[in-house]
C-alpha cells in the first residue's frame, strides 16, 4: 500500500491526517509545534523528527501548513521534503498559497524527478473531521491520479481543473465567494435585527429559498450571538485575500467585494481579533450598526 507522509497537523491537517490513518494508510506525520501528532500515533502513525524525515519514509507527502513561506519552509529549509524525497516521490499541497509560488515549486521538485500536486480543499473543519471536503486540483493528469486514493479519503468532491496552480486558482474564487457570502449573511442578519425580527426565524424561513448557503445554515448562529470560536481563522482569510487580490491584479479582475471584506479583516485583526472564526466579519456590520459597542 501507498506510504503517505503528512506534514502540517493544524486544525485542518490533523482530521485530515486522521481521515488517511483511518483509511489504512501507513502513514509518517510531523508538526512545526510538537504535541499534535498524539491521537495520529494512536492510530498506529509514526511521528517523525523532520520533514525530510517525512519524505524519506513516504511515496507521497501531504503538506497542509498556512502560508506560502511555510510551504517553502517544509519543501526546501534545511530539514525539507525535497532532501529526504526519493525520484518518483509525489507531494501534495493542500494549503492554500500563491498559485505562481505553486508552479515554482513544482519546477524546483521536477528538477529532482518529484512530482507534485496543488490541492487545496474547502468545506471548513466540519468537513475535514467527516472527510467530506471539496478538493480542487491541478497538476498533471498521472500525478492527479496517483494522489486521488489519498484525496477520496479526505474529500468528497475532487475536481481536476488542469495544470500545476489550477488548483489554487480555483481555491481563490472559492475565496472570493465566501468572503461575498459571508458579508451578505451578516448584513442581513443585521438589517433583520435592527428592523425587530427574531433573526433565529428568519434564517429558518430564508434557508427554505434562494437564500439560502452554507454560511447562512452554518454560521448565521454565531453572528447573531456574537460569538465565534474557531472554525477558520479570520486571519487566515485576509491571508488568502492577499493571494486573491495579487492574482486579480495580474489577471485584471475588479474585486470591490473581496477588498472590502479585506479592508473589514485588517481592521478586525488590528483589534485582536484575528483567532476568530471568519464569521467575525459580522462584528464590524454589527457595530456600524449600533448593536455593539
Amino acid at each position: 500500500m501507498t506510504r503517505v507522509g503528512f506534514v502540517g497537523l493544524g486544525t485542518m491537517g490533523v482530521a485530515m491526517a486522521a481521515n488517511v490513518a483511518r483509511a489504512g494508510f501507513p502513514l509518517t506525520v510531523w508538526n512545526r509545534t510538537p504535541g499534535r501528532a498524539g491521537p495520529l500515533v494512536e492510530h498506529g502513525a509514526t511521528e517523525a523528527a523532520s520533514p525530510a524525515d517525512v519524505a524519506a519514509t513516504s511515496d507521497v507527502v501531504v503538506v497542509c501548513v498556512s502560508d506560502t513561506p511555510h510551504v517553502a519552509e517544509v519543501l526546501f529549509g534545511p530539514a525539507g521534503i525535497a532532501i529526504g524525497a526519493a525520484p518518483g516521490a509525489l507531494v501534495v499541497d493542500c494549503s492554500t498559497i500563491s498559485p505562481a509560488a505553486t508552479r515554482s515549486f513544482a519546477e524546483r521538485l521536477a528538477a529532482s524527478g518529484v512530482g507534485f500536486v496543488d490541492a487545496p480543499v474547502t468545506g471548513g473543519s466540519e468537513g475535514a473531521q467527516k472527510g467530506t471536503l471539496s478538493i480542487l486540483v491541478g497538476g498533471l493528469p498521472e500525478d492527479v491520479e496517483r494522489a486521488r486514493p489519498i484525496l477520496e479519503v479526505m474529500g468528497t468532491t475532487i475536481t481536476h481543473f488542469g495544470p500545476v496552480g489550477s488548483g489554487q486558482v480555483a481555491k481563490a474564487a472559492n475565496q472570493v465567494i465566501l468572503a461575498g457570502t459571508y458579508l451578505a449573511v451578516a448584513e442581513g442578519l443585521v438589517l433583520a435585527m435592527k428592523a425587530g425580527l427574531d433573526p433565529e426565524q428568519v434564517v429558518v424561513a430564508l434557508s427554505g429559498g434562494a437564500a439560502q448557503s452554507w454560511v447562512l445554515a452554518n454560521r448565521s448562529g454565531r453572528m447573531i450571538a456574537n460569538d465565534y470560536p474557531l472554525g477558520f481563522r479570520i486571519a487566515l482569510h485576509r491571508k488568502d485575500l492577499g493571494i486573491v487580490l495579487d492574482l486579480a491584479r495580474e489577471v485584471g479582475a475588479a474585486l470591490p467585494v473581496s477588498a472590502l471584506a479585506a479592508a473589514f479583516e485588517d481592521g478586525i485583526v488590528a483589534r485582536g481579533h484575528g483567532d476568530d472564526d471568519i464569521s467575525a466579519l459580522a462584528r464590524p456590520i454589527r457595530e456600524l450598526s449600533g448593536l455593539d459597542d
